[in-house]
């Protein structure tokens, strides 16, 4: 897949965009009388879209292929011997945690050589591949997809392994809609790793077991999450504060500036819905915790605990700190009469469904546990503590 047709179905001429290139393919490798053979390099291959109707005998090679596995980027016996030539192999654990991971085939500890090729002549450890890659597509992808592509982001980002189908016939208008098709794309751009594929007996299926492919990729991620925020960086920063020293008045006054901002750039673009916009924010919300407190806290949502699966936890690494679980809530007009009910509902479902439990069993007194109700009617957002 090549650059420019990605950023035609992300900014809205696909269909100019594909023929024109149906009409160059055709030109170049159909009827061209002095052409006896071609290689075409890109990402993922676009099936589905008639770019390639005119072409035939095509033999394609992707990065679950065996066939040139070796041959897509420097194996870590060429790195080895670089990093002796540069005086460099005091750092070779460093670059094999930023660079390698890319698997094709088979062939395991596969480098990116534009990354190592930085390196060696920077002697600096830095996002080299990531930051000249193109992320647009990836970007509108997970920030504006449902809630099972950001929790697969949340696992991932913390070393996760994430189990699911892959289809390397990428079709485009299915990106928006199959959770896949999104995982299928990130591993042929390279920013997913396989770990290992089983087959599902009970479906016939192969299942892959990927992870992020190496800390270049993690920093970008990372990255491309800020970015989310950056349009309300002070308001949300003040209020991820205001939440973990339990000022409730002024989370509610930063959280409807940050959710006024946010709501529609987290929505699907296609069908918007008010109904959809808070599940998108607070999946969104999460990962944006996990960039800027990672280091203080263990992140969790949508784990089971007590008698429920609660929405966001997140556990204190050291004593000085509290723990804080939030339950979101979208007001029913038909149940609650108010968005002050729907607080108060979501946090009775806390205690009902005692999700402080897990947090407890590992020692964390319940005056050390903030616990907050967030209740969502449109774009508006009402916050209460127990």
């Amino acid at each position: 897949m090549i650059p420019p047709l990605q950023e035609a179905w992300v900014y809205g001429y696909w269909e100019e965009m594909a023929e024109f290139i149906r009409g160059i393919f055709n030109s170049t490798f159909k009827t061209n009388p002095y052409l006896e053979r071609a290689v075409m390099t890109g990402i993922t291959r676009v099936s589905k879209e008639s770019i390639f109707s005119d072409l035939n005998n095509l033999e394609v090679v992707t990065t679950t292929s065996e066939k040139y596995e070796s041959s897509f980027g420097f194996t870590q016996e060429e790195v080895w011997e670089a990093l002796k030539e540069y005086g460099a192999y005091d750092k070779r654990q460093k670059v094999k945690d930023w660079y390698d991971g890319f698997t094709f085939g088979k062939r395991k500890d596969i480098y990116n050589p534009w990354s190592i090729l930085n390196f060696l002549d920077k002697k600096r450890l830095s996002m080299y591949w990531a930051n000249t890659s193109s992320n647009g597509l990836i970007n509108r992808l997970i920030k504006r997809g449902n809630r099972d592509i950001k929790i697969g982001l949340e696992s991932l980002l913390k070393g996760g392994i994430l189990k699911t189908r892959i289809d390397e016939q990428i079709i485009f208008n299915q990106l928006d809609g199959r959770t896949d098709a999104v995982w299928s794309l990130l591993l042929a751009s390279g920013y997913l790793k396989v770990n290992s594929y089983f087959i599902d007996e009970e479906w016939g299926r192969d299942i892959y077991e990927l992870t992020l492919t190496n800390r270049e990729v993690c920093f970008m991620f990372g990255h491309m999450i800020d970015g989310w925020f950056r349009d309300c960086v002070p308001e949300y920063n003040d209020f991820v504060k205001a939440m973990l020293l339990g000022d409730i008045k002024a989370m509610n006054a930063y959280m409807n500036k940050v959710a006024l901002v946010t709501f529609s750039f987290f929505d699907s673009g296609t069908k918007p819905s008010e109904e959809s916009e808070p599940e998108r924010f607070y999946h969104g919300f999460v990962l944006g915790l996990i960039v800027d407190l990672s280091d203080r806290y263990v992140i969790t949502s949508n784990r089971e605990s007590g008698y429920g699966r609660y929405d966001v936890v997140l556990e204190p690494k050291g004593q000085e700190d509290c723990a804080v679980i939030v339950e979101f809530k979208v007001r029913d007009p038909m149940e609650e009469k108010s968005l002050e009910e729907t607080a108060s509902e979501a946090l009775l479902q806390i205690e009902r469904k005692k999700y402080a439990v897990a947090l407890e069993s590992r020692g964390i007194a319940s005056e050390r546990i903030h616990k907050y109700g967030f209740a969502f009617e449109g774009k508006t957002v009402l916050i209460r503590n127990k």
